[in-house]
């Protein structure tokens, strides 16, 4: 797969890729595997440390899952509503971020993936990923089903952004020096697709520990 560097704003260093396409072979397997996982532990909307129930819902696999409540963001060896550990992460999932990482100039030995479910007007805020100690690790991020476009910021919030649409397979990685960039998502918008009806499946992994 071609690696394609999409026009970043000026205040944004070297450190983010688009591998368009990269997750298309393997999307009907990954859609299993989130459903699987889901099984075992069900998607939830959570609530934010201020209060504010998330649009997207939410569940993860691996060694460790990310949470968000009144007590702030962390992430946890148990799920927090059954109280068991998370799902282990399907190797399928897993194969695919440690490729995409390499094919983006990464080692990666991802222990964590957040799965976000995007409903119609669903979004995600520019935020930091900054709960993960080894900062030499990328952020590999996953797009499956309806398109959307995503937000990608500088260092600092008040950077100019960047609006890229993902669509259906392509694999977004970043890492280096825009490790910490502000990233976020713009409202879902209506539609249909042949693999995940109205719905949008985002695949974040990480190295947590």
């Amino acid at each position: 797969m071609q690696v394609e560097l999409f026009d970043l704003p000026e205040t944004t260093p070297e450190g983010l890729c688009l591998l368009r396409g990269f997750a298309l072979e393997a999307a009907s397997d990954l859609l299993d595997a989130i459903l699987a996982v889901a099984e075992a532990a069900p998607f939830r909307r959570m609530t934010t440390p201020g209060g504010q129930v998330m649009s997207a819902a939410m569940t993860s696999c691996g060694a460790l899952g990310w949470v968000t409540d009144r007590k702030g963001y962390r992430y946890t060896a148990r799920d927090p509503l059954s109280g068991q550990v998370w799902p282990a992460m399907p190797e399928r999932l897993r194969d695919l971020a440690v490729a995409a990482a390499y094919k983006a100039g990464f080692g990666f030995a991802p222990d964590s993936c957040l799965i976000n479910r995007y409903e119609v007007g669903a979004r995600m805020g520019l935020h930091q990923d900054a709960d993960e100690p080894d900062e030499t690790a990328p952020i590999v991020s996953v797009s499956l089903g309806l398109p959307v476009t995503f937000l990608w910021g500088g260092l600092r919030r008040a950077d100019k952004v960047a609006r890229l649409e993902l669509r259906h397979g392509d694999v977004v990685v970043w890492g280096g020096t825009m490790r910490r960039a502000y990233h976020g998502v713009a409202p879902l918008k209506a539609g249909r697709h042949e693999l995940t009806g109205v719905l949008r499946y985002n695949l974040t992994f990480r190295k947590a520990a």
